[in-house]
Parts: C-alpha cells; structure tokens; sequence
C-alpha cells in the first residue's frame, strides 16, 4: 500500500503563503500532528520523502530509515513562493488554473510536477504491492499522485482540497493503483 502523506503545519502554512521549495521547519503543532500521524498510519515497512525538512520531520516519529526523493518535492513557486495567495494577480491565477503548462515566473508547471510524480509512483509500485510504503510529502505532489491512482488525465488539482497532515492510501493489485481513502484527518488532535 501507498500512504501518501501530507507534512504537518509549518509557520508559513499557518499565514497562509505559498511554500514551495523554501525550505520551512515545522512548527510546534506540525510536530504534534507528526507524532499523531505517526499512531495514524499503522505498521509502515518503508519511508519515502520529500528533501524538504518539513516532510522530513513529519517522517521522524516513524524512527525507520527515510529514503529521499527529490520527485516528491513540492511544485516550485519561484517567485511566488512565500507570496500570500492574494499577491497574485486574478490574470495569471485564471492563466495557472486553466493551463497546466503555465508556470509562475522562474518556477515549475502543473505538467511538469505531474510527469515527476507519476514517474516516482510508477517506480514504487512494486514495493507498494507487497509492503506498506509511506511517502512524506506536499500538496501539489498529493494532487498528482491521486490523478495517477485515479487514471485521469485531465489536471485535477484545482478540484482537490489536501488538508495538513492528511493521510491518503492507495492499494496496489494486480499491478494497478486503487484510491482507498483520501484526505484523512481525523487522526489530527492538535488542529
């Protein structure tokens, strides 16, 4: 099984900027969402996760050995990142929501994310099938990742809402990804 695995709070999720590859640690709730993560997933055989140190923290509780992928690293922002939401201009949001080859200036495209991820995904299949495989990562990633267990070509992102420190699982049979449960949060105490 996947267990995909949103990070937990960080200062900059809690004032509501655009993260991306700013390399933010998590904050005293985020580590507590860490630890109830951690009783949330059940018996985990391998980590995966994001190089960023909020994902990564939010994989210590585990205590297992964290492999680093850089495929699961959160969509870059470029100049966007640490800009409120509001900071963007209506154009280039409506030009980002309706072209997933737009990238905001110096940062990546929805396209380009989903490829990254898809390809990840693809290479923990086998693994996934026999073992219970837990990838610590971030929003955009999620979003790509329940597209490829969904088979859906088309961008979702826009019609998806990941919640901190949300937990979604994906079972492997026959091969094939399945969509268990998606956006689990009740397992969250501390928000």
């Amino acid at each position: 099984m996947l267990l995909i695995v949103r990070h937990g709070r960080t200062v900059a999720n809690a004032s509501g900027l655009l993260q991306g590859r700013v390399d933010h640690p998590l904050d005293a709730i985020g580590l507590q969402q860490a630890y109830e993560i951690s009783l949330a997933l059940g018996k985990v055989d391998i980590v995966v996760s994001s190089p960023l140190m909020r994902a990564r923290e939010t994989a210590e509780p585990l205590k297992l050995p964290i492999r680093l992928d850089e495929r699961w690293t959160e969509l870059d922002y470029g100049e966007w990142d640490e800009l409120p939401i509001n900071e963007i201009t209506s154009d280039q949001w409506a030009q980002w929501r309706s072209d997933s080859t737009f990238a905001p200036p110096g940062g990546e495209s929805l396209a380009a994310l989903d490829e990254r991820v898809v390809e990840a995904c693809n290479d923990l299949l086998a693994e996934a099938s026999e073992l219970n495989v837990a990838v610590f990562t971030h929003v955009s990633p999620i979003k790509s990742a329940i597209a490829w267990a969904l088979g859906v070509e088309e961008q979702i992102s826009w019609r998806l809402q990941v919640g901190q420190a949300q937990i979604s699982r994906i079972v492997v049979r026959e091969g094939r990804p399945l969509l268990t449960s998606f956006n689990e949060t009740s397992h969250l105490m501390s928000s």
